[in-house]
């Protein structure tokens, strides 16, 4: 089996996330975790804080699968940090026809900087194809339940992150 790759900011990570990441697991032997820190960006989680929230949440999908998931962080092109991790294909959850639109210009870009890395896309299922973590940092900021979205620990995060 072949090592994947999944990045993203994961701030923070939500049931979609961890659906991409349980479907690939089955998939791939080695599945890295990337997450991406920008410094022009302001994430509202540190990158410990993000790797810790990942690390929790994708225990039990370690011990149901069998899969090695290894949490990095990266600063630069996606592709670079497939290449530094082995990763010989990138994996992509898609929610949607935006999604999609993106994605495949990204695909396109990284082809022509790394034509040995293959992208895959994984279609999210139906029961989180609406979450996103910017609306779920939405949410929280308004005082919404959150359960529907994130695990408890990760909620309980952002009730302290945001608070009203």
């Amino acid at each position: 089996m072949r090592t994947a790759l999944y990045s993203g900011s994961f701030d923070p990570i939500t049931f979609g996330h961890i659906d991409v990441v349980r479907r690939a697991a089955r998939l791939f032997e080695t599945l890295v975790i990337a997450i991406g820190v920008h410094h022009a960006k302001k994430a509202l989680f540190s990158a410990e804080e993000r790797i810790s929230m990942i690390g929790r949440a994708v225990e039990s999908i370690r011990a149901e699968t069998g899969a090695q998931i290894e949490i990095v962080t990266f600063d630069g092109l996606v592709v670079d940090a497939a290449r530094a991790h082995g990763a010989g294909v990138i994996v992509r959850g898609i929610r949607n026809t935006t999604d999609f639109d993106y994605e495949a210009q990204m695909a396109g870009m990284n082809a022509a900087l790394a034509p040995e890395i293959d992208v895959i896309y994984l279609a999210a299922s139906a029961d989180v194809r609406h979450i996103a973590s910017s609306l779920v940092r939405q949410v929280a900021a308004l005082g919404g339940d959150l359960s529907a979205f994130v695990p408890p620990d990760v909620a309980d995060m952002l009730k302290a992150r945001t608070p009203r």
